[in-house]
């Protein structure tokens, strides 16, 4: 893919000096600061060479933040990812089902982040498992990948868990059981809202410090958003998902059309218009406190894997599940090329010195000037 135009980094570099004003936390402008100086000099960098004896071009890189947040450090960590789910996939249907919270809670969402993402990810676990051990439903215990996202495509605070889950899970005697009607149906979707509804609002209840009654009754005047997608066409397509959405980040730097007068103009999708494209412009001050918004506590895990999909399971029951269904046939891909020669598509790249923020050694920047010519 080409670069992108416009980044998120040019406007927290040229709003730097208030960039704590539109924070909540010291995390959160720590997080912004990152993004920043993401592959600048100010992280300093290495020089590395191509062992192809063809080419042996000098490169001169400058070190990435490594940030979850950052738009331009989730590509290698996204195909790794994949690469390692696409191992564990099976030759079953997979369904893409959706939880959202109302409006309603993102006040808590704002003070108490850990806690609500926590709920949420423990509560649609508790859903789904409920309804697959129902003998009416499946009878047998299930897996889910679930991914947390906070926001919409304006950058407005939107919490939802995408999940994927297999059309099938396994019974008491070890033996796997198919979804009903041969894995083209799940579980009923208002049945689910219902149940999700009532388990969040109880354990809000529980959990977090207590409300009014009437903020509790407000949260059952409106059905509960949940939404499950029909089964994904084969496992390439279940790839092809977990690309888009596993390391995603409120906002791409593609997305950013321009920076002018302060402002930033960047593409939204109306998904409610068919995804119809347009054009939103929000001041400086305005899109940095919306990203801001989507940067997640300290340590917290927005990827998490449940039942048949856990670690334990995969160890113990993956082998044999791939033996008795048959594993998924996926199209064999290229090497990462995150090591590669960017000149030569070939060799492999070898560091031969690293520097700080005062930058590269004279003599290294005039032999990389004679390689160049």
């Amino acid at each position: 893919m080409a670069s992108a135009t416009y980044e998120v980094a040019q406007v927290l570099e040229r709003n730097q000096e208030v960039l704590a004003d539109h924070c909540a936390n010291s995390w959160q402008l720590r997080t912004l600061h990152a993004v920043r100086k993401c592959r600048t000099a100010a992280l300093g960098g290495h020089i590395d060479r191509c062992l192809n004896p063809f080419c042996q071009r000098l490169h001169l890189s400058y070190n990435s933040c490594r940030n979850r947040h950052c738009p331009k450090c989730q590509g290698h960590k996204r195909e790794e990812w994949i690469r390692a789910r696409e191992e564990e996939l099976l030759k079953v249907p997979y369904f893409h089902v959706v939880f959202t919270l109302p409006c309603e809670l993102n006040h808590l969402c704002l003070y108490e982040p850990k806690q609500m993402y926590s709920l949420l990810f423990k509560t649609a676990w508790q859903v789904i498992k409920g309804f697959a051990s129902n003998p009416k439903f499946l009878g047998a215990n299930p897996g889910m990948i679930a991914i947390l996202h906070t926001w919409g495509q304006n950058l407005s605070l939107h919490p939802h868990l995408h999940c994927i889950i297999p059309g099938g899970g396994i019974t008491k005697s070890g033996k796997w059981k198919p979804a009903t009607n041969n894995g083209k149906y799940l579980f009923p979707v208002k049945a689910m809202s219902k149940v999700f509804r009532a388990r969040f609002v109880a354990a809000l209840r529980k959990e977090l410090e207590p409300q009014s009654t009437s903020f509790y009754e407000s949260l059952f005047k409106n059905e509960w958003v949940v939404y499950c997608k029909r089964p994904f066409l084969g496992p390439p397509q279940v790839v092809e998902y977990l690309g888009r959405y596993t390391h995603k980040i409120a906002i791409s730097n593609h997305r950013i059309k321009q920076l002018q007068d302060n402002k930033v103009t960047f593409t939204v999708k109306d998904y409610r218009h068919g995804g119809k494209k347009s054009m939103l412009q929000l001041p400086d001050a305005e899109f940095i406190r919306r990203f801001a918004l989507h940067v997640l506590p300290k340590g917290f895990v927005r990827i998490r894997h449940y039942g048949i999909l856990s670690s334990y399971h995969k160890r113990n029951s993956l082998p044999e599940l791939q033996e008795t269904l048959g594993p998924a046939h996926l199209k064999k891909k290229k090497p990462l090329q995150h090591r590669v020669c960017p000149t030569c598509k070939k060799g492999n790249l070898i560091t031969l010195t690293t520097f700080t923020a005062r930058g590269p050694p004279v003599q290294w920047l005039k032999e990389i000037k004679t390689h160049k010519k």
